[in-house]
């Protein structure tokens, strides 16, 4: 058997002209001009060389990502000829909305999507009424009424720890929906934006778009700081939330453990998954 290599990309994207990561047939996605640079640099895969993409977070169309991360295992004879420039040839070929800031050998242990020990979340706010900045308006979302920081926190507050998350996601068959959040919080930033960070081991289709819209209805008013968390009572989605739009979000950190720890976390990850 010809003898395999696992790399780790790091990968960032504008998500506003993709269809989200996942590779779809007839659509622009992430995966897809990746997958078509990987193509033409390393070769058509043959029979014994399955080019596949293992991606951290499948973000949905129109959201961005600074700090998405995906694995994929190639021949390590062809890497070898190519490891001084194969960044610089990779990058070469790709669209100017997306690029990848890294390319490094790991150990076969290492698993993008199950060894990863949190995936970490922006979303920007602009309640100026006037809008963004033109440079931000394709990741900031426009909000034309004002927006109480205190009122977002408080609610963002009751949402912490570990819960069931089915008001707030797109339930898959013999998918859990329990997620645990390790931190929610929004801050204003100089020029006057919104910004919610959320963090957590996993999260749910729109879960986080869904947690921010449902956060804004209290920021502005419609809603009490204790509607967001009494929503967790429900074991389907909640028709009362409504999901914030996509191109606000973006992905902005994935966080692995130690070097030897890839296997066990990755493993204790499948096991809480089913």
């Amino acid at each position: 058997m010809t003898e395999k290599i696992r790399l780790r990309l790091d990968v960032s994207y504008d998500g506003a002209d993709f269809s989200g990561w996942a590779a779809q047939p007839g659509r622009r996605t992430v995966a897809g001009v990746l997958a078509e640079a990987l193509n033409r640099v390393l070769g058509a895969p043959g029979a014994d060389w399955p080019l596949g993409l293992t991606v951290a977070g499948r973000t949905d169309a129109g959201v961005h990502a600074t700090g998405q991360v995906c694995h994929i295992d190639l021949p390590a004879e062809r890497y070898e000829e190519l490891a001084g420039s194969l960044l610089r040839r990779l990058n070469a070929l790709m669209p100017p909305d997306a690029r990848i800031k890294g390319v490094v050998p790991v150990p076969e242990s290492f698993d993008a999507r199950f060894s990863a020990t949190f995936r970490r979340y922006e979303y920007r706010v602009c309640d100026d009424g006037w809008g963004p900045e033109p440079l931000r308006r394709y990741d900031t979302l426009a909000w034309l009424r004002p927006l109480d920081l205190d009122r977002l926190n408080a609610a963002a507050a009751g949402l912490l720890g570990e819960h069931d998350f089915a008001a707030f996601c797109k339930r898959k068959e013999h998918a859990t929906t329990i997620r645990a959040i390790a931190r929610l919080d929004w801050r204003r930033e100089a020029d006057r934006t919104l910004v919610a960070t959320v963090q957590a081991d996993a999260f749910c289709q729109a879960m986080v778009r869904s947690l921010v819209g449902a956060m804004l209805a209290v920021g502005e008013g419609r809603r009490e700081p204790e509607w967001p968390a009494r929503l967790l009572t429900l074991r389907e989605r909640s028709s009362e939330v409504t999901v914030a739009p996509a191109h606000g979000l973006t992905l902005v950190a994935v966080g692995y453990p130690d070097e030897a720890e890839y296997a066990a976390r990755a493993e204790a990850t499948r096991r809480l998954r089913a």
